[in-house]
Parts: C-alpha cells; sequence; structure tokens
C-alpha cells in the first residue's frame, strides 16, 4: 500500500495539511511513513493495524464511512500513528486513521470513551 492520502479534514494538529504521501518502509511490513505534500518535513510514521493489532477493532459509524466514500468496512485500511521515545514505539489507539482502501480518502477520529490506549507499548 502506498500513494497519496488525502484527509476531508486536517489531522488533529497538523491544520491545514490535507494531502500526504503514504510510502512504506523497507523491510519492514505494516510499516509506512505519511509524509505532508505542503510540508516534507512533517512526517508520521503509521502502522497498519490488522499486522501489527490483530484485535484492534475500532467501530467506525456509517457517518465516518460516508464521509470517506466507503461504502463498508471492508473498503476501509485502519493506520494507526506511532511514536518512538524512551521507553519504545508505542501506538495510539485512540485516534485511527480510516482510510478509503481505493481512493485514499481518509478521516482521523477520535474515539469516544477510554476502551482503547493513547500510548500502547508495542513489541512487548
Amino acid at each position: 500500500m502506498s500513494g497519496v492520502v488525502t484527509f476531508i479534514a486536517p489531522p488533529p494538529g497538523l491544520s491545514p495539511l490535507v494531502d500526504f504521501d503514504l510510502e512504506p518502509v523497507d523491510d519492514a511490513d505494516g510499516l509506512y511513513t505519511l509524509r505532508a505534500h505542503r510540508a516534507p518535513d512533517i512526517r508520521l510514521f503509521v502502522i497498519d493495524a490488522p499486522v501489527y493489532l490483530p484485535d484492534y477493532k475500532p467501530e467506525v459509524s456509517v457517518e465516518q464511512l460516508e464521509s470517506i466514500g466507503a461504502a463498508g468496512t471492508s473498503d476501509v485500511r485502519v493506520l494507526v500513528v506511532t511514536t518512538l521515545n524512551e521507553e519504545g514505539p508505542s501506538a495510539n489507539l485512540m485516534a485511527p486513521i480510516f482510510m478509503h482502501a481505493t481512493s485514499g480518502e481518509a478521516t482521523q477520529v477520535i474515539l469516544a470513551g477510554d476502551d482503547w490506549p493513547l500510548r500502547m507499548p508495542l513489541g512487548a
């Protein structure tokens, strides 16, 4: 998976940026860089949730599906922003990115409740 990702609204903290390139990281299946078109120094690392987090199944609403032009969940890729700190890599499960698998239209949502952690250690 690689290509252009266009958010329907800027991801939290990245306004006004909506257009990004999604590129795989060499030798790291399911790990990608998400780099802003208009500000190439802005880069996030995201993981393909099913590869690294097979039990992670955040609920996606009909409205969220429709907002990215998806007819159902089979049209959606779930990406998760990752960070690296002193303790190692972690994933933000509270704010997944739902991306239309074909068009690249995407939305980052902040899930209600506290079912998913903001910083879940990876590889533990």
